[in-house]
């Protein structure tokens, strides 16, 4: 059977059709942690992982072509996680450092933010810098840069690390340790919900650790990253992440 030069010229832009549609469909797994919010979190009704680094990566998937599938991961495993191709992106609370530069590929920033301290709200102090604990037990979660800097002034009695803010809570409630630091956004949002009555976030201190947050991605893929980048100009150009960043009331 003969095929008319209409027919083949009708079946070519077909496939080409079809194949701009897989590749612009092509799924990414994030990473996201269940204890970041309002960052990322998970939802108990929905038993999804939700929050600001979630909409925000949906919205760069969006703007970027490619489709996003969101794993819960916990914050420690993130980094081994990309490196070992558990995931393809990470969206999560996860400042940007020289060390994990090293190791991993930041994407243009979606949000940048310092350091906040929290002590038992039974504390008064006026607290402005990390020395004002000098030789007590303070404490952070466990893969922050927050707790690599505390180890790093070995000023204090004992560094404690911790698995979630929430664990790092109790544990200062409990009076095992004086002080927490944790992201301030992170420790604000809880705070608010009027569910952690018993801490204080004190509003003297002055941060030591200003970062970026971004989204995070293997090194030697700069298609990804260039897919990524392209993303988050687009949402920053039309107003997308101001809306997102106005919905979690981090601005």
């Amino acid at each position: 059977m003969r095929l008319s030069l209409r027919s083949i010229t009708c079946a070519c832009a077909l496939f080409a059709g079809l194949v701009s549609f897989t590749a612009s469909a092509e799924t990414f797994r994030v990473g996201a942690t269940a204890t970041g919010v309002p960052f990322t979190f998970l939802d108990v009704k929905s038993q999804s992982i939700q929050g600001m680094m979630v909409d925000a990566a949906q919205a760069v998937a969006k703007a970027g072509g490619f489709d996003v599938e969101i794993q819960q991961t916990t914050f420690s495993a993130l980094i081994p996680s990309l490196t070992t191709k558990k995931i393809d992106i990470i969206s999560a609370a996860m400042l940007r450092t020289p060390a994990r530069e090293k190791v991993v590929q930041y994407s243009d920033p979606v949000f940048s933010y310092g350091e906040g301290l929290i002590v038992r709200a039974d504390d008064s102090g006026a607290y402005t810098r990390m020395e004002d604990f000098a030789g007590e037990v303070v404490g952070a979660q466990v893969g922050t840069v927050f707790i690599d800097e505390l180890n790093k002034r070995g000023v204090f009695k004992e560094v404690r690390s911790y698995d979630s803010i929430s664990d790092l809570m109790r544990d200062l409630v409990l009076g095992r340790i004086k002080a927490g630091f944790a992201d301030r956004p992170i420790l604000a949002y809880q705070i608010a919900q009027g569910s952690h009555d018993k801490v204080r976030l004190v509003q003297s201190y002055q941060p030591v650790i200003m970062g970026d947050v971004c989204l995070i991605v293997r090194k030697g893929e700069p298609a990804i990253l260039e897919q990524v980048n392209k993303g988050i100009a687009a949402i920053k150009a039309d107003g997308s992440l101001e809306k997102i960043i106005e919905k979690w009331k981090l601005d």
